[in-house]
């Protein structure tokens, strides 16, 4: 397969996603602005509702319309996803951008044998017959590594391991050698061995077919390990973007500071962890000014009222969106690497 790494293939602008409720607007994303490029993997981290999977969804069209009020723009190659029809967002989705979800087993029905379903989707995008459709299926289990992979097409779901099932769902997500892959939390549930096989999986699989992966997870150690570029969001917006590197080496906003100092490491005992303080805000009514101002240790006068924008704050820095200055994130983030873990 020749490769074109490098490629931009998925430029989002302003997405912003609101859900009408009795109560009032969901404000479930917010301006939300990133890139991907074939050959990349982007992780997108950030704590439970800070809208990682609703833009995931948005992009994918699977959000309900009539329920739903999306802006914005999802260049894919030219076209702008939020303007397709139905019709045509369903060509696009499993065929050449396709998801692979959190829970595998409410995504494969238990009625059905797993070489059955993989093999439905081979067809539902081309005119191929079944037998063709099977070899296929059997085919990518045998490459996302199911042992005996003739035989095992013929079980059913709950015959499956949880990390069985969710190879099943990345094989299903690769019938149709898709140029995008978007991972909505592809290791919740798994034990520590399986997700690292899952994670290595996945970096395989983009490899291999040349693809741009999505990486929607809570876990920093995952990003981490796998991602070429981090965007993390708070309360539907994107709070810094920029590449793993420089996300993990050297972090430019006090919500990323706030999650890394949470997160347990090799040389830092549990009852060392320094939890964020508060809770996310309502998306009913989310915060004027900058969203995490409530929680954030270091907010003063500009924060309760106006919102940063997201631009990078000196020439060698990297996206985020906070109100301190760059020589005050400097100084902050020295006194961050001077502290020993206990």
């Amino acid at each position: 397969m020749s490769s074109t790494s490098g490629e931009q293939l998925l430029d989002v602008r302003g997405l912003t996603v609101r859900f009408p409720t009795p109560d009032g607007i969901v404000q479930a994303v917010s301006e939300v602005s990133f890139s991907l490029s074939r050959g990349e993997t982007l992780g997108v981290v950030g704590e439970s509702g800070s809208g990682k999977s609703v833009s995931n969804l948005a992009i994918m069209g699977l959000l309900n319309q009539a329920r739903t009020v999306i802006s914005g723009e999802v260049d894919f190659k030219g076209r702008d996803l939020l303007t397709l029809s139905p019709e045509e967002i369903r060509h696009v989705r499993g065929k050449e951008i396709a998801m692979v979800f959190q829970d595998p087993f409410a995504c494969l029905h238990p009625m059905y044998r797993v070489g059955t379903q993989i093999a439905e989707a081979v067809t539902a995008h081309g005119d191929v017959s079944k037998e063709l459709a099977w070899r296929r299926a059997v085919e990518l289990l045998d490459r996302v590594g199911i042992p005996n992979a003739p035989s095992r097409a013929r079980d059913y779901p709950h015959q499956f391991s949880g990390g069985m099932r969710q190879r099943a769902m990345i094989a299903m997500a690769l019938v149709h050698n898709p140029e995008i892959l978007i991972c909505d939390e592809p290791t919740t549930a798994l034990d520590v061995t399986v997700q690292a096989q899952i994670l290595e999986l996945i970096e395989d699989v983009k490899r291999e077919f040349d693809i741009g992966v999505v990486l929607v997870t809570h876990d920093l150690g995952v990003v981490a390990e796998t991602a070429t570029s981090v965007m993390v969001m708070y309360a539907g917006r994107v709070m810094e973007y920029g590449p793993s590197d420089e996300i993990f080496g050297r972090p430019q906003h006090p919500y990323t500071w706030g999650l890394l100092d949470s997160m347990p490491t090799i040389d830092r005992r549990l009852d060392a962890l320094v939890p964020i303080e508060g809770s996310p805000p309502s998306l009913l009514a989310p915060p004027s000014g900058c969203p995490f101002h409530p929680r954030c240790p270091y907010r003063f006068e500009p924060c309760p009222t106006e919102r940063p924008p997201l631009v990078a704050p000196a020439p060698d820095a990297h996206l985020d969106a906070c109100h301190l200055s760059w020589e005050k994130k400097l100084e902050l983030g020295a006194l961050r690497a001077k502290k020993v873990p206990a």
